[in-house]
């Protein structure tokens, strides 16, 4: 089930740190208490293809995100002791060396769970039972939360498939411009470009105009 327009699960989760320091991270607070949005991102595992790519993506835009007032959290079901040694890879070899953005270790699944986000991937055998294909991984969810800690976004891509930061990026430029203005974002809105009042006769000007 979506929890898009829902507040965002209040759950406590270890994760580490760039220098390989252990915490202990509440989402939903991270946003309320420090007034700011927050993008976390899972990805299925690390020392895996598809996702050492996202982490370094999100990584060469972080600044981007920071002038957003926004916080860019990453997370997996690993432990902490398997993100520092990916943390401890070179770039080159497939690791995620020069990350400074903190990573979930949401090992019990706590969190994934009550996300709906886990594979759960079930065939039935000649006899009927249920026979588990999953990995027990995240499938790349990816969720935006605003300073209420409300969820305005989130997007669940099957695990070969990566994301596309820029397009995230996006999605906050727009939510911040409705906050501001009050009006909406027709599709592939852009900051600068031309949004609408909730109303036909702001659709149809913009229409006629696009």
């Amino acid at each position: 089930m979506s929890v898009v327009g829902k507040v965002f699960p209040n759950f406590t989760i270890d994760a580490i740190s760039e220098m390989g320091e252990n915490l202990k991270i509440n989402v939903l607070d991270e946003a309320v208490k420090n007034q700011q949005k927050v993008v976390l991102f899972w990805y299925p595992k690390d020392f895996t293809f598809v996702c050492p790519t996202e982490l370094h993506a999100f990584q060469d835009a972080l600044k981007d995100f920071e002038t957003r007032n926004t916080k860019v959290i990453g997370a997996s079901c690993d432990t902490n002791e398997v993100h520092f040694a990916w943390l401890n890879t070179p770039k080159n070899e497939g690791g995620i060396e020069g990350v400074t953005y903190p990573i979930l270790a949401d090992t019990h699944r706590q969190l994934a769970n009550a996300l709906g986000i886990v594979d759960q991937n079930f065939e039935y055998d000649e006899e009927g039972n249920e026979v588990y294909l999953g990995s027990n991984v995240t499938y790349r969810a990816t969720y935006i939360i605003d300073e209420r800690g409300k969820v305005i976004h989130e997007s669940v891509n099957d695990m070969p498939l990566g994301r596309n930061v820029k397009e995230i990026l996006r999605l906050i430029d727009a939510y911040t411009h409705v906050q501001k203005h009050g009006e909406v974002c027709p599709a592939n809105w852009e900051e600068g470009k031309m949004a609408m009042s909730a109303d036909r006769k702001s659709t149809a000007e913009y229409l006629s105009k696009n």
